[in-house]
């Protein structure tokens, strides 16, 4: 079997051909890159690269400008430096704001969304009235004047009681808190966390802070045993009872008269 002879004239053209496109491909992919390369310049030194757009979602309290200042985001802030933490960080630090999510979207949009503390009671100074927040925090910005979804804290002087008397607040199911109209502190002698609690459907409740969430949780069930026609005072500090306004005036009436025959 004869064996094809190629001769090395025939091979020369071949090989130039391959070489020359080996070369035009890298020529290609350097410029490719050269070209890139500028365009990714050009980009970021134009303001197509910059924040173009920043909205603010879910605020109520906190203004939008107030948030946006918070961010240090502006319209010379680089779309692709933004550190979401960094933002999330300074934005955290107004005592209102409870939560924020950052989100950026091409070509250059961020969105701010951002949760508030809810607002759990209200304080009372003069006449007006200043919204207490879940994280104890008072809001004297703003001023209420017939406060009537949450209840009115009255004579909470110091600030560990206030802030204890928030968490416990927090415990307890929004619909009993609803319930509740005023919590006046009244310590007493032996227990300066006692409180008296003024409810919307006419009763008191006489009750100490430290154990208020649970002993609170039954009230629902205390209240559907008792005549909706007698009003009284709940007891919940040791043990739980009710005592009628009648009860209650009797026994006052009988330490009178103890009181006065003592004195004879």
């Amino acid at each position: 079997m004869e064996k094809k002879v190629v001769s090395l004239e025939d091979r020369i053209p071949k090989l130039q051909k391959q070489r020359k496109q080996k070369a035009n491909r890298r020529l290609i992919t350097f410029l490719s890159i050269f070209f890139l390369l500028i365009l990714l310049v050009i980009y970021f030194q134009s303001s197509l690269s910059k924040v173009s757009k920043i909205e603010v979602k879910g605020n109520s309290s906190v203004s939008t400008d107030k948030i946006i200042e918070l961010s240090h985001l502006s319209n010379t802030t680089g779309f692709w430096s933004i550190n979401k933490k960094e933002v999330e960080s300074s934005i955290l630090t107004d005592p209102l704001i409870k939560k924020v999510t950052i989100e950026k979207q091409l070509p250059n949009y961020v969105f701010l969304t951002v949760e508030e503390y809810e607002s759990i009671a209200y304080v009372e100074k003069g006449e007006s009235y200043f919204s207490v927040l879940e994280n104890g925090f008072i809001f004297y910005e703003k001023e209420i004047t017939h406060p009537a979804d949450a209840p009115i804290l009255i004579n909470w002087k110091r600030e560990d009681e206030l802030k204890e008397l928030v968490e416990e607040l927090l415990k307890i199911p929004v619909s009993i808190r609803n319930s509740i109209s005023e919590i006046h502190h009244t310590p007493t002698k032996t227990d300066r966390w006692h409180m008296t609690l003024y409810m919307n459907d006419g009763y008191e409740v006489s009750a100490t802070v430290r154990s208020f969430a649970k002993k609170m949780a039954i009230y629902p069930s205390i209240v559907s045993e008792l005549d909706p026609d007698i009003k009284g005072v709940i007891h919940l500090e040791v043990g739980s009872y009710f005592e009628s306004h009648e009860e209650i005036e009797d026994k006052g009436d009988e330490k009178d008269e103890e009181k006065a025959q003592a004195e004879r």
